[in-house]
C-alpha cells in the first residue's frame, strides 16, 4: 500500500514519482539510501555500515526491480523424486516444474525503455567507432587476470543466451565512419520476440540456456547435451588424455556449451570436467554401491555448488575489491556469524546471521526465478579481452615474485574457434593456465573494445562457424536497444539512482566528454547504457561501474536464494556427507587448481586469489576483524 506524504527537498525531482508508489516503510528506507547516494558515501562508510546500506538497497531492488515476464504454466511435482539437477533445469522451483528451465522467458528488472529514440539513433557503428573501439590496450593492473576474464564467459554460458529469429538484420556503416570500420556492413539474426500472454509485459525473449547455477556450461542445457558429454561409466564426463576437452569430427570441443568458444573458455570447462571426475572417484570410494547415474547426479550437484561458491566468495571479491564487498559476499554464503559458526551448528538463524545458502525454503520475493534482460546487458564486458595471449616459459626458473619470462605472444584471433583448440592442444593445459594467471586482462573503459572483435567469425549453438562476419562492438549497442533496455540515465532512475544532469557528472575526462558530445550532442538522455557503464567514474577497487554493480547486487543473491539446491536441499542428505564436506572445504579457485595440479600454485602463484595476476602482491594482513574495519 502506497502512502501520500510530503517528500523532503533532498529527493531528486526525477525520482519523486518512484517514491509515490512505495509503502511507508520502503519510503523511509529509500530516504536513507538516497541521502547516502547524494553525498556518494556508501563505499566510504565503515564496513558494517556499508554492508547495511547494501542490504537496504538490495531490499528495495527486490521489491521494485523484479518483474515477471510471461505466465506461470508449470505443475506441482514431488520434490523428493527430483533430488538432483535435471538436464533442462526443470523441477527446481518447489511448486512449478517449469520455472528456470531451458526455453523460458527472461525476466526484467525494469519496464522496457520509454524513450522515443530510434533503433539506429545514433548509429551503433558510429558509437562503436567513436567511443568503444580500442585505441591502445589498457589493462586493469594486478587486480584481474585472464583466468578471471575467461571465468566471466564460463558463467555467462552457464546462465543465459537469447533464442534467435530466422530473420536477418543488416547494419551498414554510415559514410562518416565507414573508412575506419573493418566491416562496411554486416548481417546477423534478430532476437526472437514472442507474445507473453501477459497484459503488463506483452512481449518477451526466451533463454536458450538454463538460468540456474547448475553447471550447464559443462553438462549441457538439455537431455541431448547431457548425453553428449557423459561417458556413462562411474558417473564421469568425457575428457581427453591430455586433460583437455575431447573434440568431434569437425574439431569442435565436446562440452556443455560451445557457442563462441575460445581456448581460455574451453580450458576452464576442462578444469571443471577434471573436478567433476575427481568428485566421481571420491564418491565411488566412499559409496561403492552407487551406480553410474547416482554418481553422476551427485557429482553434478557438488561441482555446481563449488562453481557457485567460487564465484560468490572468490571471483566477485576480485571484481569489486573492497572490504565492504568481502563482508557482503561472505554474508551471502555464510551469514554475519561466519563460516566457523555455520559449519558447527548449521544455518539456524536466517539469511542475515546464517546466510542465504541453506535457507529452509527458496525465496523468490513473489516473482518466479529467471535471469533478466538488464543482467545480460551489464555483463557485456568484451573490453576485458586482450589483443594477444602471452605465453610464459615454464621451463625457466621463477624469480622471487614468481614471475616468468615471456615465451611467445599469440594473437587472440588464433586462440578462438577450431584454430584456438589446436593451439591450446599444442600449448597444453598447465602452460595455458599458468600463462593466463600471469596475464592481466583489459579494463572496462571506453576506447578499449578489442578491434579484432569488430571483424569476428561468430559461432552458432553447435559451435559451427557462421557465414557472416560481425562487428561485436556495434552489435552490443544494437542488442540493448532491440530488447528495450533503457538508456543509461533512464536505467539509473529505474534503479533508484541519482541520474546525471550533465556529462561532467559521468566523467572528469575532458577527451571523453568531447567525444560524448560529438556522438550524442548535449542530450544526456540519449546516452547508450554500454557507453555510460564504461565511461562512469569507478569506485576505488571496482573493476566495473557502480550502476552495473547494483544489478549484480540483486541477482547475485537471487541466484542462491531462489534455488532449491542452495536452500532446502543444500544438506548432506541431498549431496551425501562426503559431497557436502567437499563443498564446505572448497573456498576458492586455488583449491580446485591445487586438487588437480598439486604443485602449480605453490610454484607459480604469489598472490592470494587465483583470479589476481599471479605475480602480484598477496592481500595485506589485517589485524582488525572484517566487520570493524573502516572503509578500504
Amino acid at each position: 500500500m502506497a502512502f501520500s506524504i510530503s517528500l523532503p527537498d533532498f529527493v531528486h525531482p526525477q525520482l519523486r514519482h518512484v517514491v509515490a508508489k512505495m509503502s511507508l516503510f520502503d519510503t523511509i528506507l529509500f530516504y536513507v539510501v538516497h541521502l547516502v547516494d547524494k553525498f556518494d558515501l556508501w563505499h566510504r562508510l565503515p564496513v558494517l555500515l556499508g554492508a547495511a546500506y547494501l542490504g537496504i538497497r538490495r531490499h528495495l531492488h527486490q521489491r521494485y526491480n523484479l518483474l515477471h515476464v510471461g505466465k506461470v504454466n508449470g505443475k506441482k511435482y514431488d520434490t523428493e523424486e527430483f533430488t538432483y539437477r535435471t538436464a533442462d533445469g526443470t523441477c527446481n522451483h518447489p511448486v512449478d516444474h517449469l520455472v528456470g528451465s531451458q526455453g523460458t522467458f527472461f525476466g526484467r528488472n525494469m519496464l522496457p525503455s520509454t524513450s522515443s529514440y530510434a533503433l539506429l539513433e545514433p548509429h551503433p557503428v558510429t558509437v562503436a567507432t567513436k567511443l568503444l573501439e580500442r585505441r591502445k590496450y589498457t589493462d586493469c593492473g594486478g587486480q584481474f587476470n585472464m583466468i578471471a576474464c575467461a571465468w566471466l564467459q564460463f558463467m555467462i554460458h552457464d546462465w543465459n543466451d537469447h533464442v534467435e529469429d530466422t530473420e536477418q538484420v543488416e547494419l551498414r556503416a554510415p559514410q562518416e565512419v565507414a573508412a575506419g570500420c573493418p566491416l562496411k556492413s554486416f548481417k546477423f539474426l534478430k532476437t526472437k520476440k514472442l507474445p507473453t500472454g501477459s497484459p503488463d509485459l506483452k512481449f518477451g525473449y526466451l533463454n536458450s540456456r538454463t538460468p540456474w547455477w547448475d553447471g550447464s556450461v559443462i553438462y549441457g542445457n538439455n537431455e541431448e547435451g547431457m548425453i553428449r558429454v557423459r561417458r556413462f561409466k562411474d558417473g564421469k564426463l568425457r575428457v581427453s588424455g591430455d586433460g583437455l576437452l575431447e573434440h568431434d569430427d569437425k574439431g569442435i570441443p565436446i562440452s556443455g556449451d560451445v557457442r563462441n568458444y575460445w581456448a581460455g573458455y574451453s580450458l576452464l570447462q576442462a578444469l571443471f570436467v577434471k573436478e567433476h571426475n575427481a568428485i566421481c572417484d571420491m564418491l565411488k570410494e566412499h559409496y561403492p554401491e552407487f551406480d553410474d547415474e547416482k554418481v553422476y547426479r551427485h557429482a553434478r550437484l557438488i561441482t555446481s555448488a563449488v562453481i557457485a561458491k567460487i564465484h560468490t566468495i572468490d571471483w566477485t571479491l576480485e571484481l569489486v575489491k573492497t572490504d565492504t564487498l568481502m563482508a557482503g559476499m561472505r554474508i551471502n554464503w555464510y551469514g554475519l556469524l561466519g563460516k566457523k559458526v555455520k559449519d558447527l551448528i548449521g544455518p539456524k538463524f536466517g539469511p542475515v546471521l546464517s546466510g542465504l545458502v541453506g535457507l529452509k525454503k527458496p525465496r523468490d520475493h513473489g516473482i518466479p526465478y529467471s535471469l533478466t534482460e538488464e543482467f545480460v546487458s551489464v555483463y557485456r564486458m568484451h573490453s576485458l579481452l586482450p589483443d594477444t595471449i602471452v605465453l610464459r616459459d615454464l621451463k625457466s626458473t621463477t624469480s622471487e615474485d614468481k614471475s616468468l619470462p615471456i615465451q611467445d605472444e599469440i594473437p587472440m584471433r588464433e586462440m578462438i574457434g577450431k584454430e584456438g583448440e589446436k593451439n591450446l592442444s599444442k600449448i597444453g593445459m598447465e602452460q595455458m593456465l599458468v600463462s593466463m594467471g600471469h596475464q592481466s586482462c583489459g579494463a572496462t573503459t571506453l576506447w578499449n573494445f578489442p578491434s579484432w572483435m569488430r571483424n569476428l567469425v561468430p559461432h552458432d549453438i553447435d559451435g559451427d562457424d557462421r557465414p557472416d562476419l560481425i562487428d561485436m562492438a556495434a552489435l552490443d549497442i544494437y542488442r540493448d536497444r532491440e530488447r528495450g533496455i533503457p538508456r543509461y540515465n533512464e536505467f539509473r532512475r529505474n534503479l533508484l539512482m541519482v541520474p546525471i544532469s550533465k556529462w561532467e557528472d559521468l566523467t572528469d575526462d575532458e577527451e571523453v566528454i568531447e567525444a560524448l558530445q560529438e556522438v550524442y550532442g548535449d542530450d544526456i538522455e540519449k546516452l547508450d547504457l554500454q557507453v555510460g557503464l564504461h565511461a562512469e567514474k569507478k569506485i576505488k577497487g571496482f573493476a566495473i561501474s557502480e550502476t552495473a554493480f547494483f544489478i549484480f547486487l540483486l541477482i547475485a543473491s537471487r541466484r542462491l536464494e531462489a534455488d532449491r539446491f542452495f536452500t532446502t536441499d543444500f544438506n548432506s542428505r541431498t549431496y551425501t556427507e562426503k559431497g557436502f564436506e567437499w563443498v564446505n572445504k572448497t573456498e576458492t579457485l586455488k583449491d580446485v587448481i591445487d586438487r588437480n595440479f598439486p604443485e602449480m600454485t605453490e610454484k607459480y602463484m604469489r598472490c592470494t586469489s587465483a583470479f589476481s595476476v599471479w605475480s602480484s602482491d598477496p592481500d595485506p594482513k589485517h589485524y582488525l576483524p572484517l566487520y570493524l574495519r573502516p572503509a578500504t
